[in-house]
């Protein structure tokens, strides 16, 4: 690819790199650099599959997007991937209990920061997962959610949830490697992340919402959960790479919900689907949401889209691309 830069928000030109283009938050990372103005390389198992084929209609991706063929399990294809680079947005990583993928997210990360570190990147930002954060017995549910909280290794062994124990290991990994190579490494540590897909593949958060929608979901967990809509995802990536005094972890969360709220909303916004009143255990309280702070990233202007919106949008994205039959509804209930 041609080394052509382009001048971002005022300061030098800029190239970078996001690995795990293709998939949901990889496609709108990509999408928001473009806006901004970057110069984007895109890694991705096959730069021909059609499923990346949503990636060359992006709003600049004609001039200023082009796809390398790289597995970050194979340190050369990310250093020739990262060559001439200026950052590094590491997306790529297995969404998957599959305790069989854990190298392709622990030593992937481990061979991401080293082979930027190899080609002179000094900026890698990684993101995580908030399944690195709130996975921890211990933590009593009046203590507010941040940056300092990490999900507990052997909880997460013991409840056999190798996503989240992937994903707490890989950050910290991240960090060894990052401090030991002269990296800044900046995290950014999303929820249950929803909304509008760009690429054709149903994707592992989405089908959460799918399953209450096709009514698959006969009943919702006495649990909670947090959501964040995949637009300020993206969209926090951008910032703490270009804040120069970004360090750290950030979270970024919209809000936290029992799931009852989650399927109330998506009754009241789909009344046409079939989506479950019943809870699968009545028999204990509801388990109540817990405190958490954005305040770093918000420090940073981030703003957060509302969670109704979020879920409106992941339905009609549903429907847009073949998910769920394209039922009547209600757009006033917004």
């Amino acid at each position: 690819m041609a080394t052509t830069m382009v001048t971002t928000g005022g300061e030098h030109e800029q190239t970078v790199c996001v690995t795990g283009a293709g998939g949901f938050i990889g496609s709108w990372l990509v999408k928001e650099l473009l806006q901004r103005g970057y110069v984007v390389r895109g890694t991705v198992r096959d730069p021909e599959d059609h499923k990346n084929a949503h990636l060359h209609g992006l709003d600049g991706a004609e001039r200023r997007l082009s796809l390398y063929r790289a597995n970050v399990l194979d340190c050369n294809s990310i250093r020739a991937a990262f060559s001439l680079c200026n950052g590094v947005f590491h997306v790529a990583s297995p969404v998957s209990n599959d305790p069989e993928l854990l190298p392709t997210a622990i030593e992937g990360t481990k061979n991401v920061i080293n082979a930027a570190a190899d080609m002179g990147i000094k900026r890698v930002v990684f993101t995580s997962s908030y399944g690195a954060v709130h996975m921890n017995p211990n933590r009593s549910p009046d203590q507010t959610l941040d940056e300092s909280c990490w999900s507990d290794l052997e909880f997460c062994k013991q409840t056999q949830n190798w996503y989240c124990y992937a994903k707490t290991v890989a950050e910290r990994t991240a960090m060894e490697e990052a401090s030991g190579r002269g990296v800044q490494l900046l995290v950014v540590v999303p929820a249950v992340t929803v909304g509008e897909m760009l690429q054709p593949a149903l994707n592992a958060s989405v089908y959460r919402v799918a399953t209450y929608m096709r009514g698959t979901k006969r009943a919702y967990p006495n649990a909670v959960a947090a959501y964040v809509d995949v637009r300020d995802v993206a969209r926090a990536h951008a910032l703490v790479y270009e804040h120069p005094a970004a360090r750290g972890r950030y979270l970024c969360i919209a809000g936290v919900l029992h799931r009852s709220e989650f399927a109330r909303i998506l009754r009241e916004l789909f009344p046409q689907y079939p989506v479950t009143t019943r809870c699968e255990d009545n028999s204990k309280p509801l388990v109540k949401p817990y405190k958490f702070s954005v305040q770093r990233l918000e420090a940073l202007g981030m703003h957060f889209t509302p969670l109704k919106e979020s879920f409106y949008n992941t339905v009609i994205s549903l429907q847009d691309k073949g998910h769920l039959p394209a039922i009547p509804h209600h757009r006033s209930a917004m």
